[in-house]
């Protein structure tokens, strides 16, 4: 089974974030009841915060902009303009541990952005996917993941900076992460990337990912935490909430 990936919502036709929250859950339902395949959502988000369960209220917009509480796992994030969302709507295989999943879209986004030429990998303890500390600046993240799963079936999913404008990162403090940053593929790489060509790059390593295949995980960049276990964002499943 091939995961099928419906991408109609960039630039102009941006999708509301309340309207694909809703599209997640009929999809998702559709899905637990066996009417669609794996499916996933490419789009981008008019600009929105989203706040999952674990978000401290020092955390929140600074300013008092308004917020989305949702039910994902995670902290507090950003969406909008410049940036990919990602929100596979895929049922787990028996065998396949909500870790194993949360990390093989990471994977997916770790090898698209090397394949635009962008060196980023896992940092113990934190999720998502992640430049390493150099001379240009501290550990700085590229794409964030919190997901939930009930009755099997995923939902929520990533965000890849393409070209985000990082002033809105200013506002909050991002994931619940104060001593790490935020960068775009725009900004490493020198040049201006696309959403869309952001999401050619991922559509094939997702794919490839979530047809459960045996594969070899990128190595960590280092470990953010010594002692503790990597965090990951989950909401739906006792004992996995991130």
């Amino acid at each position: 089974m091939t995961l099928e990936i419906i991408d109609d919502w960039y630039g102009e036709r941006a999708l509301d974030y309340e309207a694909a929250w809703e599209l997640q859950r009929e999809l998702h339902a559709q899905r637990v009841a066996g009417e669609i395949d794996d499916t996933a959502l490419f789009l981008e988000h008019p600009p929105v915060y989203t706040a999952g369960k674990r978000t401290e209220p020092h955390e929140r917009p600074f300013d008092g902009t308004p917020v989305v509480d949702v039910d994902r796992g995670g902290k507090i994030t950003f969406h909008g303009p410049g940036q990919l969302v990602g929100y596979p709507i895929t049922k787990l295989p028996s065998h396949v541990l909500v870790v194993d999943y949360v990390r093989r879209v990471e994977e997916a986004l770790i090898r698209a952005v090397a394949d635009l030429g962008v060196a980023a990998g896992r940092v113990q303890g934190r999720s998502g996917v992640w430049l390493a500390a150099d001379a240009r600046g501290p550990e700085r993240k590229v794409a964030a993941i919190g997901i939930r799963v009930t009755r099997g079936v995923t939902m929520h999913g990533f965000s890849l900076n393409a070209d985000v404008d990082l002033d809105w990162y200013d506002r909050f403090v991002p994931c619940g992460i104060a001593d790490a940053g935020v960068t775009t593929l725009s900004k490493e790489l020198g040049r201006d990337v696309t959403v869309p060509e952001a999401a050619a790059a991922v559509r094939p390593h997702l794919v490839d990912l979530l047809a459960w295949e045996p594969y070899t995980p990128s190595p960590d960049l280092q470990t953010a935490e010594h002692g503790h276990p990597p965090e990951v964002p989950v909401l739906g499943l006792p004992g996995l909430a991130g």
